[in-house]
């Protein structure tokens, strides 16, 4: 007899199913299953509601179908362009954990997640974590940049794992929602995660004196029950974002403030704001309306689909 469930972890070829009753069962998939057209090294995502079919005498189970998602995040294979993989589904919001120092911000980084989930209408939440390491040229970065990102709709928050600054509020918008949590390896989300709910204690990793950079602590995403209500899914740490599976029409589209302001330019909905007379967005950029960071992280994600979709015509793709 098929049961509903929810997929909790994915390891490749098998997956980690919640059943209805809250029992857990591994599953393997049947059949092949597409994603929009797109090509995924991932048919099936954590957060995937299901339909299985469990084999009793063996204790395990097969996937037999996925429900309609009401959204999914994708980001671009590491080890394909040509392909995208499937982080989670049905997400309620996204948060992405970064701080200032120890590994040192990258700004482009935020945009790029931005861009990951605004296409699909996920409200993301920007954590800054260390708060207890940052010096007073640290904090004037931060308040700038919380009051360029707020501007435009996203929320921040101050946050310590290590003192517990933040903590609270944070806690308060995990509860009774899924959510995916991302960001770069040793940016300290493990340790987030831990003092949040220590009934789930995930690895922490170090940080390299040489280089700066975290060393990835988790292998596959994974999604757990939040102890105030709700699940959080834990998402591998990500070195870099590629979007070479949107148009650069697509990557201006889901700048909104971009968006917003193409509405008064010359050519609309299909200006890239590059060369274009009449931009309203360059317009906003002389006039200090649009941030300068977030134009240069937009120009660069142009620049890398551009020059793909160059050697893609040269191969003959």
């Amino acid at each position: 007899m098929s049961e509903k469930g929810v997929v909790l972890k994915s390891t490749g070829s098998w997956y980690v199913v919640e059943k209805e009753d809250l029992s857990i069962i591994e599953c393997r998939m049947s059949g092949k299953f597409r994603l929009d057209g797109l090509p995924t090294t991932n048919p099936i995502a954590v957060g995937d509601q299901v339909l299985i079919i469990p084999d009793n005498e063996i204790g395990k189970g097969t996937i037999k179908e996925i429900f309609p998602r009401k959204n999914y995040v994708v980001r671009q294979s590491p080890r394909n362009k040509h392909e995208v993989h499937l982080l989670a589904s049905n997400v309620d919001q996204a948060v992405v954990v970064i701080t200032m120092v120890r590994p040192k911000l990258k700004q482009g980084f935020i945009d790029r997640f931005l861009l990951m989930t605004e296409p699909y209408n996920i409200s993301t939440l920007i954590v800054f974590n260390k708060a207890d390491l940052y010096n007073d040229g640290d904090m004037e970065i931060f308040n700038n940049l919380r009051n360029m990102y707020e501007k435009i709709g996203y929320d921040c928050l101050l946050l310590s794992a290590e003192t517990g600054l933040g903590l609270d509020v944070l806690s308060d918008k995990l509860t009774n929602k899924i959510s995916l949590i991302g960001g770069q390896s040793g940016v300290g989300k493990s340790s987030l995660l831990n003092r949040l709910d220590p009934s789930n204690v995930r690895k922490t990793g170090i940080i390299s004196d040489y280089s700066g950079k975290g060393q990835h602590t988790t292998t596959f995403a994974e999604m757990f029950p939040y102890s105030r209500g709700g699940y959080i899914i834990d998402t591998p740490g990500i070195k870099t974002l590629g979007f070479n599976y949107l148009s650069q029409e697509e990557v201006a589209h889901n700048f909104r403030e971009f968006f917003e302001l193409s509405k008064l330019c010359r050519f609309g909905g299909k200006c890239l704001h590059k060369n274009e007379p009449n931009c309203a967005v360059k317009e906003g950029l002389e006039k200090t309306i649009v941030s300068e960071s977030r134009y240069q992280s937009y120009l660069m994600i142009l620049a890398e689909i551009e020059e793909q979709n160059y050697w893609e015509r040269q191969k003959g793709y």
